[in-house]
């Protein structure tokens, strides 16, 4: 089917459940990561990039309804979900912006926080965007950022080249793409230069062995990734299936594990 703005993985429907799934994964670390920026009741709070909206539910239900949660994505397929999904729960102070972040000015803020994942690996212009983003946040506010750092670390054991073919693929299509994978080791320094205070660093990375939740997370990519790849031509429905069963082989074998791809969490304060 046609990519809404090329959206690199999508917007249909197996993607948006595997957005769910990954924010399942990954809500403790995040919650743990708005914690150490002090986000709280009242705030006014961005989620930049927000996808179908998951992160911005929880950053709606922190604020309460003092608050307020701007969520910006490109995809209006995406922002019409979180709509749908902010009514029923009853979060008025989520407000949605339909915005190309490669190509348009946010709007004026004056934000508390600014939260984004997994935002400037895709973007052609991730220097530009981060200057932006800084621009909305009020002195003293935080921006708080997970990237991706390593995306090669993604490995299991035993050994699957099968496995790795499948990461440089990933990573070859996201670059074609415009995008950087390891654009992590790029925004600490550039946050220097804008004149933030690094509050906090820390790599993010997991062992997860078969069965756990975590697990679960790496599995659905390959899913979405593989069926991605083969629109690209960059794979075939054969090798697809190859790469299918020997992640299904891993799975069964005694004391496998997987290394999950390096995450930066980034925690730092506009002066």
């Amino acid at each position: 089917m046609p990519l809404e703005k090329d959206y690199v993985l999508g917007t249909h429907d197996d993607e948006v459940a595997r957005l769910g799934l990954q924010h399942s994964v990954w809500r403790p670390q995040a919650t743990r990561a708005w914690r150490r920026a002090g986000f709280t009741i009242g705030d006014t709070l961005v989620d930049l990039g927000c996808g179908p909206g998951y992160a911005a539910l929880d950053l709606a239900e922190l604020v309460g309804r003092d608050g307020h949660v701007l969520a910006i994505d490109r995809s209006r397929r995406f922002l019409d979900r979180l709509q749908a999904a902010a009514g029923g729960r009853g979060l008025p102070q989520i407000e949605t912006l339909e915005l190309d972040l490669d190509e348009q000015p946010l709007p004026p803020l004056e934000a508390d926080g600014i939260w984004s994942r997994w935002l400037y690996s895709f973007v052609r212009h991730p220097r530009t965007l981060l200057e932006r983003a800084a621009g909305a946040l009020r002195p003293g506010g935080h921006m708080v950022l997970h990237e991706y750092i390593d995306y090669r670390s993604w490995r299991s054991s035993p050994r699957s080249p099968v496995l790795e073919e499948f990461v440089d693929h990933v990573i070859a299509s996201w670059r074609a793409e415009g995008g950087e994978p390891d654009i992590g080791l790029e925004l600490p320094r550039w946050l220097a230069e804008l004149g933030f205070e690094l509050r906090h660093l820390e790599p993010l990375v997991e062992i997860t062995r078969p069965g756990d939740p975590v697990w679960a997370w790496p599995r659905a990519f390959i899913g979405v990734g593989l069926r991605r790849l083969v629109d690209l031509g960059r794979i075939d429905t054969a090798r697809a299936a190859e790469i299918t069963a020997a992640f299904a082989q891993l799975e069964t074998t005694p004391g496998a594990f997987q290394v999950t791809p390096m995450v930066v969490e980034i925690v730092a304060r506009k002066r």
